[in-house]
C-alpha cells in the first residue's frame, strides 16, 4: 500500500515527470497481454499506481493531506497484495460508432477473461469491485480486474508454471494467450 510518504510534492515530481514517465511506460510494456486485437489487459502494481497518484495530483493541483489521502484510497486497491493479480482491462476499437455498437454486444466480458497458471483450473476476475461499470445494455471500455489466486496456483507461477488468458464470451472470440517470459516474471514478482 502507497502512503503519502511514498509520493512527491508538486514541486518535487515537476522535476522528474518525464524521466519517471518514462520509466514506467517501459515497465507497463513488461506488464501488458494482448488479448485479439481489441482488448488489453495491463497489470498494476505499486510503480504503475504510483505514477497515477502522482497524475491525478498534479493534474488536480491536489496538495492537500486529506486530499491526498482520499486518492491514496481510491487508487491502494488496485495494487496486488501478494495472492492477487490486478489488472486494467481496455476494450479499443478506434472507431467510435463501431466501439458503441461492440460495447453493447460484449455486456459481461469483463466477467469472461480468465487466468490459468501451470496445471490449475481457470480462475475468472472479480471485476470492477469499486464501482459498477456495466448495466444491461452496455458494457464500459475500461474495467478493473482481480484475479484471486490460490496457494496452488501462487506456487506453480513461482515454480515456472505457464501462465494462460482467455476469453470465455459469445461476442468476442480470440485463442488463447500464453503469457510470455517478460510478463511471466514481471507477474510472479507480485507474489512476494
Amino acid at each position: 500500500m502507497l502512503s503519502r510518504s511514498d509520493l512527491m510534492s508538486l514541486e518535487d515530481y515537476s522535476t522528474v515527470r518525464t524521466e519517471f514517465r518514462r520509466k514506467v511506460l517501459d515497465h507497463k510494456q513488461q506488464r501488458r497481454v494482448k488479448l485479439g486485437e481489441h482488448i488489453l489487459l495491463i497489470f498494476e502494481d505499486e510503480l504503475s499506481i504510483r505514477y497515477q497518484v502522482q497524475e491525478m495530483l498534479r493534474i488536480e493541483k491536489i496538495f492537500e493531506a486529506n486530499a491526498i489521502q482520499e486518492e491514496l484510497d481510491a487508487y491502494n486497491p488496485l495494487i496486488p497484495d501478494g495472492n492477487n493479480w490486478k489488472c486494467s482491462l481496455l476494450i479499443q476499437y478506434e472507431d467510435e460508432d463501431e466501439r458503441k455498437v461492440r460495447l453493447t454486444e460484449l455486456v459481461g466480458i469483463e466477467n469472461r477473461i480468465w487466468m490459468k497458471v501451470g496445471e490449475t483450473g481457470k480462475t475468472f476476475a472479480i471485476a470492477d469491485e469499486d464501482m459498477e461499470r456495466s448495466n444491461e445494455t452496455k458494457t464500459s471500455a475500461v474495467h478493473f480486474m482481480r484475479y484471486p489466486l490460490s496457494e496452488e496456483q501462487i506456487n506453480a507461477a513461482k515454480n515456472g508454471g505457464s501462465i494462460t488468458i482467455g476469453i470465455d464470451h459469445p461476442g468476442y472470440s480470440c485463442a488463447e494467450v500464453l503469457v510470455n517470459e517478460v510478463v511471466h516474471q514481471s507477474l510472479v514478482a507480485d507474489l512476494s
